[in-house]
Order: C-alpha cells, then sequence, then structure tokens
C-alpha cells in the first residue's frame, strides 16, 4: 500500500471482518485466502525488485484483499449483494480501489473480470484455500501439515468432496497465475503450513 493508504491495514480489515462476519468458518477462510493471497504478493514483490517496508507494503495490499473479499457474505450472501454491500461500505470508507477491484472481480458475476496481480491472485486462492482447508478438516490430526499436493488433486476429482468448491475456479486461477495447478496448490499449502496455528488448521512442528 502507497503511505497514503497506510491506515488501511491487515489489523483494521481484520476487525472489520470479525465485526461483519461471526461464522467462525467464514473467518477462518477469511484467513486463510489472505494467507494464500499474501504469499503471491510477497513472490510479485519480490518479482518486482521491491524490499523492506515497499515489500512489506505491497504485500499487505494482498493480506487486506484476501480479509474482506467476502466481508458481507453472512449478512448478504445473494449474488445480487454480495460483494457489492461490502464495495459500498469499503468504498465509504476509504479503502484503496485496487482492493475493492480485486474484491469484486473475484465474484464471476459481478461484471469484473481479474486484470491486475492482486485480482487474479485473490480469484485464485479463493476456491483453493476452501477446498485445502476441506482436506486438512477430514485428517485425524486436522492439519493442513498433513496434506499432499498429489492428494490435494486427487480429491479434486471427487465431486461428492467438497462439493460447493468450483473446481473450474481453483484449474482458472492457476491458468490466470500462469503457472501449473499442481505448483499453485502446492504454494497454497506451503502458505499455509507457515502459518498454520494463525489459519486454524493445526501447528507444524
Amino acid at each position: 500500500m502507497t503511505a497514503n493508504n497506510a491506515a488501511y491495514t491487515r489489523e483494521r480489515a481484520l476487525s472489520l471482518l470479525k465485526e461483519w462476519t461471526e461464522s467462525e468458518s467464514l473467518r477462518k477462510h477469511g484467513m486463510a485466502v489472505s494467507i494464500c493471497t499474501e504469499a503471491y504478493g510477497r513472490r510479485e514483490g519480490e518479482r518486482l525488485g521491491l524490499s523492506g517496508d515497499e515489500a512489506s507494503r505491497f504485500a499487505e495490499t494482498y493480506a487486506v484483499a484476501g480479509l474482506l473479499h467476502d466481508l458481507d457474505y453472512e449478512r448478504h450472501p445473494t449474488p445480487e449483494e454480495h460483494p457489492f454491500v461490502a464495495i459500498a461500505a469499503l468504498r465509504e470508507q476509504g479503502w484503496p480501489e485496487e482492493v475493492l477491484h480485486a474484491i469484486l472481480a473475484h465474484a464471476d458475476y459481478s461484471g469484473v473480470k481479474p486484470e491486475s496481480h492482486l485480482d487474479k491472485a485473490l480469484f485464485a486462492c479463493d476456491e483453493l484455500a476452501g477446498f485445502l482447508t476441506a482436506c486438512a478438516l477430514v485428517k485425524p490430526t486436522k492439519s493442513i501439515c498433513d496434506v499432499e499436493p498429489k492428494s490435494v488433486l486427487k480429491k479434486m476429482k471427487d465431486k461428492a468432496f467438497a462439493r460447493a468448491v468450483k473446481r473450474e475456479d481453483m484449474t482458472m486461477g492457476a491458468e490466470l497465475l500462469g503457472i501449473p495447478l499442481e505448483e499453485h496448490v502446492a504454494n497454497c499449502i506451503a502458505a499455509l503450513r507457515a502459518r498454520a496455528e494463525e489459519a486454524g488448521l493445526g501447528g507444524c512442528s
């Protein structure tokens, strides 16, 4: 984020998520998407040659988009309202337009297409983070540390497993990022393992 957007931090975004969302599972989903999206922000920052505070602020924009992407889903779950109610509220509060654009672009019915790297990363991580959470929760340990990319790809073919998760969005997300699906899955698993307790997905020793 630029200096002008310094007030729009992940802490403020997390506070908003908790204010708008009572469901623990939805809060955890927001955190998981944020962690995965932020990891891509860090990668992109490195590619752009950013360092220090500049790199941190850049990645924080990705983290914020992840935390806020489903802000209104609990209160306004219909396609007529989600994510448009949240966008109106966030715009009134002055959140950066790049974050709002990414939130709109994650909803394939919004009419807004993923354009920036942030847009693409958020879209790519949304469904996958949910699917990885489901994969972790069926493990005896309920830990992301016991989830491997190949087993995730296998479960993707099982239409009865986590059936609400759109497989085509996970595939399209990897395509948007220009990487193989297995690499995308591995990247997100690694990001979640690094912050497993924060994501509510067990601890990794």
